[in-house]
């Protein structure tokens, strides 16, 4: 029997009960759908941000600091031409700039400005609570064991 998982505007998976979803879900299985929710989630913040969610995970990596090119196109999944053009378009609104790079002169970093590190933090401080959230009513030995395994896949994949 398939199962069909629906996600509504506050994030909530509706259409099965928990349930139901864990009876027949493999663990690739439900990566899958867990990335679907988190993909829903960048996209109703970004909208909400007048952003898309290619610009918002941009400013959220950036958050930290800033961050090469090369590192960036790895971190994003995106192909130079691509980055560029995401970059320029986020540049254009004001939200980072590019920097050239301390240890190689050819080489440039993005870094924010100041109002792109406030939209940066605003968007990425609602994502986290909205993910937060939907994990609510989980014990928190759980939430940390699931914590714990999602960081050491995120290793084995070197994001």
């Amino acid at each position: 029997m398939a199962v069909r998982t629906v996600v509504d505007y506050g994030g909530k998976v509706t259409g099965t009960t928990a349930t139901e979803m864990g009876a027949d879900l493999t663990f690739a299985t439900a990566l899958v759908r867990m990335s679907h929710v988190v993909q829903y989630v960048f996209a109703d913040v970004s909208r909400e941000y007048g952003v898309t969610p290619q610009q918002a995970q941009l400013l959220c990596m950036l958050t930290g600091g800033p961050i090469g090119m090369t590192e960036l196109s790895r971190l994003l999944h995106l192909e130079k031409s691509s980055l560029s053009g995401l970059v320029d378009r986020v540049e254009r609104r004001g939200f980072l700039t590019r920097v050239t790079d301390p240890r190689d002169r050819r080489a440039c970093q993005v870094s924010l400005t100041t109002e792109g590190a406030q939209l940066g933090e605003k968007v990425h401080e609602e994502i986290c609570a909205r993910l937060e959230a939907l994990g609510a009513a989980i014990p928190d030995t759980d939430r940390h064991r699931i914590t714990t395994a999602l960081t050491h896949l995120l290793a084995r994949s070197a994001l």
